[in-house]
């Protein structure tokens, strides 16, 4: 067998792996339905743990958790034992994660969790397991064939350890109404924060605005355009945005008068009648992302960010990319 089709034979069995969890799902409802009560109403923080690949996995659903809206860390079982129990609190949740459901290193945590009447939550393979048969709740998971040639390496047990953990976090998401703007709180930092910043946050205002009124002559508007350095000026009616003149509006208007006196055409005409009606408007609560769609569908260099039609900001699509919204 070459290496490709030893690639493609894993992803196969990683597939009939996800299949097989779907086909359970239906006769675990009431184990799920339980856990995400559990975890959507719980007073303290998920407390995530699993040993080994069930470990790593462990730890990256609770940054998951934590990330969308739902206090948890990840806490080793090992350290437990000599310890980091006393972080655990009974307003808390125990998700633990192991495929046999005899992980040894667990054994601390199920002891303490009675102990204390933490509520737990187990994400095993096996039914009967000891792991199973203490928690509260038990999610199992169906038998599947590992995608590692020898059955043995945890391969496909892993991705559906990760597969529904991450489910669990995103139907509790939409539990508790985590929205775009939550999001961005839990994500400051990157693309993803710049993406989910609000265009209110990064758009040019005050000054740097460059506005004329229609009744502005065509030579004053061209030196705002060329002032401010935007390619793009909005024309108002003193207070509404009525429309824009950009750097092809001007360029097209000349061609089209080429014939006309410099006077006539730079200083008697104004900037209303040269103007572009109906130009494409931002709102300042609209997210960055959404922003850098519209532009880049447009397929406009700028927008301005209006309230009631009144300008309040300029976003342009330089300004998005190097905020890093992207």
């Amino acid at each position: 067998m070459n290496n490709i089709s030893a690639i493609k034979d894993a992803i196969n069995t990683d597939r009939e792996g996800l299949a097989a969890l779907a086909d359970v799902l239906t006769g675990i409802e009431g184990e799920l339905t339980a856990a995400l009560d559990l975890v959507s109403s719980m007073k303290g923080r998920l407390i995530v743990t699993g040993l080994g690949k069930s470990g790593h996995v462990g730890a990256k659903l609770a940054a998951t958790f934590a990330s969308t809206g739902t206090p948890a860390f990840f806490l080793h079982p090992a350290e437990a034992s000599h310890g980091d129990l006393g972080m655990v609190q009974p307003s808390d949740v125990i998700f633990a994660l192991s495929w046999s459901g005899e992980t040894r290193e667990l054994s601390d945590v199920i002891s303490y969790a009675k102990r204390r009447a933490v509520p737990m939550i187990a994400l095993t393979g096996k039914p009967d397991s000891t792991l199973a048969r203490a928690a509260d709740v038990a999610l199992v998971l169906p038998q599947v064939r590992e995608a590692c040639p020898h059955n043995l390496a945890p391969t496909t047990s892993t991705l559906l350890q990760m597969a529904l953990g991450d489910a669990i976090a995103v139907a509790v998401l939409q539990m508790k109404g985590f929205s775009e703007e939550s999001f961005h709180g839990f994500h400051p930092g990157g693309s993803l924060g710049a993406a989910l910043k609000q265009v209110d946050e990064i758009m040019h205002k005050g000054d740097a605005l460059p506005l004329v009124t229609t009744g502005t002559a065509v030579i004053a508007a061209l030196s705002e355009l060329s002032s401010k350095g935007f390619g793009i000026v909005g024309v108002t009616d003193g207070q509404t945005l009525v429309g824009v003149i950009t750097d092809g509006d001007i360029r097209r208007y000349l061609e089209k008068n080429a014939d006309a006196t410099m006077k006539g055409a730079l200083h008697d005409t104004t900037a209303g009648e040269i103007m572009t009606k109906g130009s494409v408007t931002l709102t300042g609560d609209m997210i960055a992302g959404e922003a850098l769609s519209i532009l880049q569908e447009r397929r406009i260099s700028a927008a301005f960010v209006v309230d009631d039609d009144a300008p309040l900001g300029l976003v342009t699509l330089l300004r998005l990319l190097n905020r890093g919204t992207a």
